[in-house]
C-alpha cells in the first residue's frame, strides 16, 4: 500500500506556473465543472507549452489536484469555504498570499517545515530537498520520494515573504505577522491581550479541571511569561473577556473573613482551543500511550505510578516529568531513556526554552525511595555532552543529604544550576499546580545564595 503523503500534493499548483488570484477567479466561475475549470486553466496557462495534447491537459490537471490538495477547492472544482475566503481576497494580492500562507502553515504542516529547517541550520547541515525529506520523516512527516512538495510549500510562503533571499532562509518576523502569533503560540491566542494571553496558558499547562485560583494562576504566568497583573484589576483586565469568550469560569467565594480570589476553572472549549492542539504538537514525538496520560490530572498519574506494572509506572514517570516541565511552559526535546530500560524507575528528557534567553533543561525523574549522590554526580557528567544549563531531579521519594551537599557544591564552582523536588513538592503541587513556582522559585533562591559574587 503506497503511504498517504502527510504534504500536499502542490506540482503545477505553483506561483511560477499560475496566478492565484486568477485560477479562483475560475474556480468561481466554473463553479462546480471540474472539465469546464481544466479546461480554462490549460487555455489560460498551457496551452502555448510546446507539448503534446495529452501532456498540457496533466498540466492542468495537476493543477487543479493541488488545489484539491491545498483544501481551495473540492472534487468538483466547486470553491471550498477556505476556497470561498481566499477568492474574496482576490483583489489584494498581499491579503490573498498571507491568508494563504497562514493557512499552509497551521494546517498543512508548514510549521513543521520551518521548524525542521530552524533544526537543520543551527545543526549547520546543508537545508535541501534530500535532507529535508530525513528531518521531515524523523518529525513523522512523509511525502513521496522525488516529490516537489516541500518546494511548492516554499513558493507560496514565500509569496507572503516568509522565506526570502536564499532558497530555504526564513523571515522569522514575516512568519510572526502572517500567523497573527509568534509561531510557537496557538493560533486561537492571537486576539487576545498579552495578560489574557499569558494568563490562558498557564491555566492550560496545568492541565487540570478543578478550579484554581486566578491569583496562584498569575503568579505562574508572571514568571513563566514575565508578564505583570495587576490584582487588583485582574478581573477586569483578565478573567472577565475569558469568560465572556467561553475559556473559562469563574466563581468568588465569598464565605470568610478577607478578600477572596476568584476560583477559576477551564471549560471545553479551552480544552478544545488550546490544550488538545498542544497535546498534538507531541503526538508525533512520543509514546501514542503515553498521550492518554498527558489528558490525566497529576494526581492519578502519581497514582498510576504506584502500579506493580514496570511498564505502567514508567509511562506514568514520563508523563510526570512532561507534566511538571509544561507548567513551566517548557518546549519538549527527546527522551534520553525511556522508562521500560530501568523497570519503570526513571526516565530522562530534556526541555528547551527560548524566553529572553536560550536554556537546555535535563529532567530525571526517579520513582524510587532515595536520590543519592551518584545520581546526582550522573546528570552532572552528562551536562558537557548534552550542552544543558539546568538539570531538574524529580523524585517521589526523599533526595538524600549526601546528593544535597554534592549538588550545592557543584552549583557553587560551576554555571549550572540544579532544581531538585521531593515527594512532598509532587504532593503539593498535585493539590494545587501552580504550587510549583514556590518549589522552583525556592530552589532558585538556594542557587542565588551559593553562587553571591563578592565583589
Amino acid at each position: 500500500m503506497i503511504k498517504k503523503s502527510d504534504l500536499p500534493f502542490g506540482s503545477e499548483f505553483s506561483p511560477s506556473q499560475i496566478r492565484f488570484s486568477d485560477v479562483l477567479r475560475l474556480a468561481s466561475r466554473h463553479a462546480g465543472n471540474w472539465r469546464a475549470f481544466e479546461q480554462a486553466v490549460r487555455s489560460a496557462y498551457f496551452d502555448s507549452h510546446r507539448t503534446s495534447s495529452k501532456n498540457r491537459a496533466k498540466l492542468a490537471n495537476n493543477t487543479k489536484l493541488g488545489m484539491i490538495a491545498y483544501g481551495i477547492i473540492d472534487r468538483d472544482a466547486a470553491l471550498t469555504p477556505l476556497g470561498q475566503q481566499l477568492y474574496d481576497l482576490a483583489g489584494d494580492e498581499d491579503a490573498l498570499h498571507d491568508c494563504l500562507a497562514k493557512h499552509i502553515l497551521l494546517n498543512l504542516h508548514g510549521m513543521t517545515l520551518i521548524q525542521c529547517i530552524r533544526d537543520m541550520t543551527a545543526a549547520g547541515e546543508q537545508v535541501n530537498l534530500t535532507t529535508l525529506r530525513e528531518g521531515l520523516a524523523a518529525r513523522g512527516i512523509h511525502y513521496p520520494s522525488g516529490g516537489k512538495h516541500p518546494s511548492i510549500m516554499r513558493l507560496w510562503l514565500a509569496k507572503a515573504g516568509v522565506f526570502v533571499g536564499s532558497r530555504w532562509r526564513i523571515d522569522e518576523r514575516r512568519a510572526e505577522e502572517v500567523l497573527g502569533v509568534n509561531p510557537d503560540e496557538f493560533v486561537v491566542l492571537g486576539d487576545l491581550s498579552l495578560e489574557q494571553r499569558a494568563f490562558l496558558k498557564a491555566l492550560a499547562n496545568m492541565g487540570t479541571s478543578d478550579p484554581q485560583p486566578a491569583n496562584a494562576i498569575a503568579r505562574l504566568a508572571s514568571a513563566t511569561y514575565g508578564i505583570k497583573f495587576p490584582e487588583k484589576s485582574l478581573p477586569k483586565l483578565v478573567l472577565n473577556d475569558l469568560e465572556v469568550a467561553g475559556y473559562i469560569t469563574t466563581h468568588k467565594t465569598t464565605s470568610g473573613r478577607g478578600a477572596k480570589p476568584f476560583q477559576v476553572a477551564p471549560t471545553a472549549k479551552l480544552v478544545g482551543d488550546v490544550i488538545e492542539p498542544l497535546l498534538e504538537q507531541l503526538r508525533k514525538q512520543t509514546d501514542p500511550k503515553l498521550m492518554a496520560l498527558l489528558r490525566t490530572p497529576l494526581p492519578a498519574i502519581l497514582m498510576e505510578m504506584q502500579s506493580s506494572d514496570r511498564y505502567i509506572a514508567g509511562l506514568a514517570l514520563e508523563a510526570l516529568a512532561f507534566k511538571i516541565m509544561r507548567l513551566l511552559d517548557m518546549t519538549y526535546v527527546a527522551t534520553r531513556l525511556r522508562a521500560n530500560q530501568t523497570g519503570g524507575a526513571e526516565v530522562d528528557l530534556i526541555f528547551e526554552s527560548a524566553r529572553l534567553v536560550f536554556s537546555r533543561w535535563q529532567v530525571q525523574c526517579k520513582n524510587t525511595a532515595r536520590v543519592s549522590l551518584d545520581d546526582v554526580a550522573k546528570e552532572v557528567g552528562l551536562t558537557h555532552f548534552l550542552r544543558s544549563n539546568v538539570i531538574v531531579i524529580v523524585t517521589t521519594g526523599k533526595i538524600g543529604s549526601e546528593a544535597r551537599r554534592y549538588a550545592n557544591r557543584i552549583m557553587d564552582v560551576s554555571n549550572l544550576a540544579i532544581v531538585m523536588l521531593d515527594g512532598g513538592d509532587l504532593s503539593e503541587i498535585s493539590k494545587h499546580p501552580a504550587g510549583i513556582l514556590r518549589a522552583f522559585q525556592r530552589e532558585a533562591r538556594h542557587a542565588m545564595n551559593l553562587k553571591k559574587l563578592d565583589l
